[in-house]
């Protein structure tokens, strides 16, 4: 491995990329789960928990909700070398970054240009991810490396030094246009402001402006850093720069490299309004008063070390985690504290937020107690152990611990699950790809309407519009052989004004007969598009290509390999005819 000048980090087959199926999502009303009764007029029900691989699932989402995502927050496999041990050393890291690229890239499209993502990581893979993310995201988009303190005690059978801290690598789809908010202030923050000028023996003022407790800020800034210090540098002046006279009579200048944070006229204007301290004896270097009464609503911001005792450990997250399965705890599940601190920097109320590696569900947990909508998916079995249990006590108000006081949630809303179909194209039995016998006519439309870039919505009344991609162009998928007849009456209902892709088995007649009409054959449309049949793109070792024989080479993992058979099984598929009684057993008629 190695990085380049501009930053663009390359591995051992970069460069192979999946093709991915847009699958269609099937919800399962079985394992959704509402509450019985509204609790409040924003409960959500329209999250989404999605069972299945995530890069499947980021991609059968793309097209519905690119550009509408607010906040995303993962928690990737860290990579610890464990699963990877058959392969040479190295060799891991680049699978492993090939696998966080292709989500990354499709996670990218679903930020809003105003949302930011927060990925936790450790040291193991964070440095190479920083650089990846830079490709990705755009280095200028980085925001920050939030340190987050994971464990509050040594680890005594550490060889070295005991990992106590996680790394939080956050970036905004738009720097320029995101803003975190700011957060509260606690009782600590404003016990610091304990001056009162009453106790120095300034009533008058007190009385007049009514401001309370203030706290003496630094009245100096620095004379070489931004603009202010280049124009020093230039002409050695600057209109900071002057000499106070304090009341016992001292003259005082700012320390060397450093000058007022307030010209003359700004010093004089503050000290009669009595916002300048020199000390009890009024000897001291002035400092600004900054009254609690005047900040204590703006909030703070936010720091980038957080301390376990702000936003929980793993130690916290294991306890909360357990009261869902206790027979089957969660390996490293995140606390609540910190999911709650991430989206109270990043989002709002109703704003949505996903999570692609939702583990034992803490994302969607936390983000349906605070009010916002939420997009999960997970492809482990704890997605029935864990996150369903944990989501069903929270929307029934049975959940009591993690954020639940300090957000005084009540229950309410609910969710959807869903899977991925599975692939649209199957092989027969002579190795020929044909639609997947599991796909009936409406499963069918909705497909090919989402690998034509189609909005899938079936007309009541006009049997030929299954779904469109502008006001006047319309898609129409059957599985019947369409006759010139059947072609022409299609022309003459879709009109001069009006276009139709038209998706059938086959037809009769020239296809650039009817103007209006565009006629591809199904699946011979679609056979290129994709990887058909490939059900599992996950971290899981078995699911991983093989390790190469030798590395460098091009054929690194099999992916030539697979592609030429995939060739081979296209050119196969094209050179034999399928008949129309063959085609009617894999599907439904649409008509």
């Amino acid at each position: 491995m190695r990085i380049r000048q501009k930053l663009e980090l390359t591995w051992i087959g970069k460069e192979n990329r999946p093709r991915l199926e847009p699958r269609i999502l099937l919800e399962g009303p079985e394992m959704s789960y509402h509450a019985q009764h509204r609790v409040t007029i924003t409960d959500a029900f329209d999250n989404r928990l999605i069972f299945g691989d995530n890069l499947l699932a980021l991609k059968a989402l793309e097209q519905g909700f690119t550009g509408k995502v607010k906040c995303i927050f993962i928690d990737p496999p860290y990579n610890t070398g464990s699963a990877f041990s058959h392969y040479e050393d190295g060799v891991e890291h680049s699978i492993w970054l090939s696998l966080m690229r292709d989500r990354l890239e499709l996670l990218r499209k679903m930020l809003s240009e105003d949302g930011s993502i927060w990925i936790t990581i450790d040291d193991n893979e964070c440095h190479y991810l920083k650089v990846l993310c830079d490709e990705v995201f755009g280095r200028q988009n980085f925001v920050a490396n939030v340190i987050w303190q994971k464990k509050s005690s040594s680890q005594s059978n550490s060889t070295w030094l005991s990992d106590s801290h996680d790394h939080v690598l956050v970036y905004a789809k738009v720097k320029e246009i995101w803003r975190p908010a700011k957060l509260r202030r606690t009782d600590e923050q404003n016990a610091i402001y304990k001056h009162s000028d009453e106790f120095d023996g300034i009533t008058a003022s007190r009385r007049r402006y009514g401001r309370g407790p203030w706290f003496p800020g630094d009245f100096t800034i620095s004379l070489t850093t931004g603009q202010r210090g280049k124009q020093f540098a230039k002409t050695g002046t600057s209109p900071n720069l002057y000499a106070i006279t304090t009341p016992s009579g001292r003259e005082v200048r700012p320390a060397k490299g450093r000058c007022w944070a307030y010209t003359k006229e700004s010093f004089e204007r503050l000290k009669a309004e009595k916002r300048v301290y020199f000390g009890k004896d009024g000897s001291s270097k002035p400092t600004i008063k900054r009254f609690l009464s005047e900040i204590e609503d703006e909030g703070v911001v936010c720091m980038t070390v957080w301390h376990y005792s702000e936003v929980g450990e793993n130690r916290i997250a294991a306890v909360e985690v357990k009261a869902f399965n206790e027979d089957d705890p969660f390996s490293a599940p995140k606390p609540e504290l910190l999911i709650k601190r991430i989206l109270e920097l990043s989002t709002n109320p109703k704003d949505l937020v996903l999570d692609s590696f939702a583990g034992s569900g803490t994302t969607g947990a936390v983000a349906h107690k605070m009010g916002r909508r939420w997009i999960m998916i997970e492809l482990g079995e704890h997605c029935h152990t864990h996150i369903i249990p944990r989501l069903k006590k929270v929307i029934d108000g049975e959940d009591l611990g993690g954020i639940t006081k300090a957000v005084a949630w009540k229950g309410g809303g609910g969710f959807r699950y869903y899977r991925l179909a599975p692939s649209l194209l199957e092989k027969d039995k002579w190795g020929n790809w044909v639609i997947s016998k599991q796909y009936n006519a409406a499963m069918l439309a909705e497909a090919l309407c989402k690998l034509e870039g189609f909005v899938y919505a079936p007309s009541e009344t006009i049997y030929w519009q299954h779904g469109h991609s502008t006001e006047h162009d319309f898609v129409y998928i059957t599985t019947q052989n369409l006759s010139p007849d059947q072609l022409q009456q299609l022309s003459d209902e879709v009109g001069t004004e009006r276009t139709l892709l038209a998706l059938c088995t086959a037809f009769r007649g020239k296809a650039d007969r009817w103007p209006n009409l565009t006629i591809k054959k199904i699946p011979r449309a679609v056979l290129s598009r994709c990887e058909w049949g490939h059900d599992d793109y996950s971290l899981r070792v078995e699911n991983l290509p093989k390790a190469p024989p030798k590395l460098g080479q091009q054929e690194l993992f099999g992916e030539e390999e697979r592609s030429a058979d995939f060739a081979d099984d296209a050119d196969e598929t094209k050179s034999r005819t399928r008949s129309t009684d063959d085609v009617k057993e894999q599907a439904s008629t649409i008509t």
